[in-house]
């Protein structure tokens, strides 16, 4: 089951009386073909709700509160059918507390050039209600999406899925839990932030976790719990044993199933759909102590698999990641390619073909693999446990993605995006871990330095198959900054719009 499907979409199309009880009859009727035109396009994945019409302030008003109180609606459309009056509007925009998209089109597409008389004007006067709801949304400060176009066209229609799918993806983020098992690493500054605001801004709810806690459930799981967990990865990876021997090996598995298995039944007994780890603090120190209880190896495999099913994840206490990833994980549900959490790791001068190594010590999801995923074991040199750790290993599929980060920068939260260009890399044979590399758009050097100019993060959330037209309206909904970084990109024009943006901000600050 999807998550979209027990979601909805309200449809409510302005009118008014003043034309009389057939045109009423006209604008009802041609609302109901068009929601069930959309529903039937299969392009929107959440399901539209027609509403009604609104005639007047009351009514309005009225359908704006019930949106806002029921959980299954994530956004509201509206469209003026006829010329709606904008000031009957102000009471419901006023009260509405969901998403809002306006949708400027007609339901003819072309004007009938032989029949077209005043009835036929004054019933389809979208040019003219349109803009004038558009007037008191802007007037009043209503962020919104505004989609022009004719209701019947595919493109017109994804504009409305992504806006949908972003909808979702607000939703869930206001329902989000996520788990520090540790905190914060190593004074690393562009990981750490203010949570409270966080929540304020975002909807995101961080909480510190106990490891403690999260031992007292690993001392629970059984071995025959753990070996058929071990029976299922056997089916889903090709299995490799390397250096570390098949007696090694089979442990190191062994053991890495009951990590996962423990931080399933934590997150499900938590509510939480997104969690950190830190791989400084993983149980008792001690792995030698006859009585130790803690991981024997980073939960890499764990978390690898966690994200594959949605599951926020962020390495080194980085939250922000962790509840950015569970957000696109959610908004890209039933896309082909995949997605992941990454890190910048190390470059490649090449000329244009300059790039950067996306990888991590363990955590990369498998959903965005090339090919059939290897388990491997082998020596980790880091954090407190300097041991043999499973892994899945592979290389990224080829093509364009879009990388995406929040950062705190104090007096707003910014939220960047940046066009990349997967590439296949050469053999790796000594780096037994999952990597993907790729070029900044436009250019390595202008796709880079601009990431560094914007204060962006080495953890990013990434995916194959959206675009930054989802992080527009999903930084348009929640009210914060959004730059972006593509193909279109000059360095001077960026400095110059991150100038624009500072005194925007201060100045917004300032005024209230």
């Amino acid at each position: 089951m999807s998550a979209f499907d027990k979601l909805e979409i309200w449809w409510i199309t302005g009118a008014q009386l003043l034309y009389g009880g057939d045109a009423v009859v006209s604008v009802d009727g041609h609302s109901k073909e068009m929601v069930e035109n959309l529903n039937r396009s299969g392009i929107i994945p959440v399901k539209i709700v027609y509403k009604g019409t609104a005639n007047s302030s009351q009514e309005v008003e009225a359908v704006m509160k019930a949106a806002n109180n029921e959980e299954k609606c994530i956004g509201i459309i509206t469209w003026m059918h006829t010329f709606s009056p904008a000031k009957m509007w102000i009471k419901g925009l006023q009260a509405l507390h969901k998403p809002l998209l306006h949708f400027h089109t007609q339901y003819n597409a072309e004007i009938p050039w032989n029949e077209i008389d005043m009835d036929f004007m004054n019933l389809n006067q979208s040019a003219h209600g349109d803009i004038e709801f558009g007037h008191i949304c802007t007037r009043m400060r209503v962020a919104r999406k505004v989609v022009c176009g004719y209701w019947k066209n595919a493109d017109v229609q994804q504009k409305i899925a992504v806006w949908a799918r972003v909808c979702a993806g607000v939703a869930d983020a206001h329902n989000v839990r996520c788990l520090m098992f540790g905190m914060n690493m190593n004074n690393v500054a562009v990981t750490d932030g203010d949570r409270v605001e966080f929540e304020q801004r975002l909807g995101y709810h961080v909480d510190y976790y106990p490891v403690s806690s999260l031992m007292d459930y690993f001392k629970k799981v059984t071995d025959a719990e753990a070996d058929a967990l071990v029976a299922q990865y056997k089916k889903e990876y090709t299995v490799k044993i390397d250096e570390s021997g098949e007696k090694v090996y089979w442990e190191k598995v062994h053991n890495a199933a009951k990590a996962e298995i423990a931080l399933r039944r934590v997150l499900k007994d938590e509510g939480a759909t997104a969690f950190t780890t830190n791989f400084d603090d993983l149980g008792d120190a001690d792995i030698n102590d006859p009585n130790f209880v803690g991981f024997d190896q980073i939960p890499g495999l764990a978390s690898q698999r966690l994200m594959a099913e949605g599951i926020g994840f962020g390495a080194e206490g980085d939250w922000k990641t962790a509840c950015l990833y569970r957000t696109l994980w959610v908004m890209q549900q039933g896309m082909p390619t995949g997605c992941s959490f990454l890190e910048d790791y190390t470059l490649n001068f090449a000329g244009d073909r300059s790039s950067c190594l996306q990888s991590h010590m363990l955590e990369i999801c498998p959903l965005i693999a090339v090919d059939k995923p290897k388990l491997e074991v082998h020596f980790l040199g880091i954090g407190i446990r300097k041991q043999q750790t499973a892994r899945l290993v592979f290389t990224s599929k080829v093509g364009h993605g879009i990388k995406a980060t929040v950062v705190d920068l104090g007096n707003r939260f910014r939220l960047i995006s940046q066009e990349v260009e997967c590439i296949e890399p050469k053999p790796m044979p000594k780096l037994p871990v999952a990597s993907a590399l790729w070029v900044p758009q436009p250019t390595f050097e202008i796709g880079a330095g601009a990431w560094i100019l914007a204060g962006g993060t080495h953890h990013s959330a990434f995916s194959y198959d959206i675009t930054e037209e989802y992080w527009e309206d999903f930084a348009e909904i929640l009210g914060i900054e959004y730059v972006r970084i593509n193909k279109q990109t000059t360095t001077a024009d960026f400095k110059q719009t991150l100038r624009n943006n500072e005194v925007y901000y201060m100045l917004n600050k300032a005024l209230k």
